[in-house]
């Protein structure tokens, strides 16, 4: 057996490109020892196993050669997860049910069985990520020199399960995640630094990062030919504009002068405009829940600076109209662009998405709507799903 450990270690750190200094430096032996297990010479001592598993993001029976499908156990834990977090589009206090503890307790029993593994790292995290806003929600208050909304840090720190998520977040960033998980990560933690009052820690992550002139979305159009390059620059171009929307979103809802105020609305409708004149089919596709996020927004600055009824209705249907129409395409799948801007983009074929199902997220989006407004929606059948 001891043979197969030495070589077994062999063939991971080959796998994953390290070198024996690189991993003796890692464990705190010699180079010259691991030399040694690898060649069978000697083995390591019993209490650096679990070190040397969490190294290579393995449990300790695959370092000892005993394969337990771990993919498949990981892939049907996250797939359980899964099922229960993307039921939640957006957080607030009180929002959540308790499934979402069930996460966090199957999460962290993966965690242990699984060190380092990057995945069960995300998505731990994200669920205290979530019960934070569930059970604390967050404060904040205006700036009187700024006009901005501030958080308030003292009572976000107090946040356990943020504070526990930030832990998580760090860990995972040094377990050599994927591209993707590493970028959802920092997207992620950025800001939650900042609720907590970790500012200086945000500004240092942040600062690590590529600047926006050599991101791959904006390199591949020019590295490509024929239609590749086509693809990529229709790519290109929407990931620019949902950016935009919510640089231009949350500047607006940071400002309460600005929120609360006709010129606020007049620039969100601008940014559904362009939407609009570039898919000037109506063939929005993934971008439908782009628009409908913007109307519900606009829905709710009507509510609360006490517009018009028929505003407030006209808006919320637009957002409904979207949602529904998302909904379907990712349910039903076999859905191409036509736009000439957009027509290279890639088709949404069935399967791509986990089926949708919008009675989970009108329950949560309309928890804090006026008793007037939701009488008024209760009565129309077409709404009905939102009240299922």
């Amino acid at each position: 057996m001891q043979l197969n450990l030495g070589t077994k270690i062999r063939e991971l750190r080959r796998r994953d490109g390290r070198t024996q200094d690189a991993l003796a430096e890692a464990l705190g032996v010699t180079a010259q020892a691991v030399s040694r297990w690898e060649s069978g010479g000697s083995y390591p001592d019993m209490e650096m196993i679990p070190a040397i598993a969490n190294y290579f993001h393995i449990s300790i029976d695959e370092l000892f050669g005993y394969h337990d499908d771990r993919e498949e156990k990981i892939h049907r834990i996250l797939y359980t997860v899964d099922k229960v977090l993307t039921k939640y589009s957006h957080m607030h206090q009180g929002s959540l049910s308790k499934d979402v503890t069930e996460c966090i307790h199957i999460l962290r029993n993966a965690a242990e069985e699984f060190p380092n593994e990057p995945k069960i790292l995300l998505k731990l995290a994200q669920s205290l990520h979530m019960w934070g806003w569930n059970t604390y929600g967050a404060r904040g208050r205006t700036d009187d020199a700024s006009g901005m909304i501030e958080y308030d840090v003292e009572y976000n720190a107090q946040n356990i399960y943020w504070q526990e998520a930030i832990r998580i977040y760090e860990k995972l960033l040094k377990s050599n995640p994927s591209p993707e998980d590493r970028e959802i990560a920092l997207c992620q933690l950025t800001p939650l630094y900042c609720r907590v009052g970790e500012y200086e820690k945000a500004k240092a992550l942040a600062n690590e990062q590529n600047s926006l002139i050599i991101c791959k979305e904006l390199l591949l159009p020019m590295a490509t030919t024929g239609e590749e390059k086509a693809r990529y620059q229709c790519e290109r171009m929407m990931a620019l504009l949902s950016n935009l929307q919510f640089a231009i979103s949350e500047s607006i809802a940071y400002r309460p002068a600005v929120s609360s105020s006709e010129y606020g609305s007049r620039v969100l409708l601008s940014v559904i405009h362009l939407y609009e004149t570039i898919f000037d089919d109506g063939k929005f596709g993934d971008w439908h829940k782009n628009i409908a996020r913007l109307y519900l927004v606009l829905t709710g600055y009507e509510i609360n600076k006490k517009g018009a009824m028929q505003i407030v209705l006209a808006y919320f249907d637009k957002a409904f109209e979207h949602y529904k129409e998302s909904t379907r395409i990712y349910n039903e799948g076999n859905y191409s662009y036509s736009a000439p801007l957009v027509s290279n983009l890639k088709p949404i074929e069935q399967g791509a998405f986990a089926p949708a199902d919008l009675g989970d997220f009108w329950k949560t989006e309309l928890k804090n709507y006026p008793k007037e407004i939701l009488d008024v929606l209760q009565k129309n059948p077409k709404y009905s799903v939102c009240f299922a």
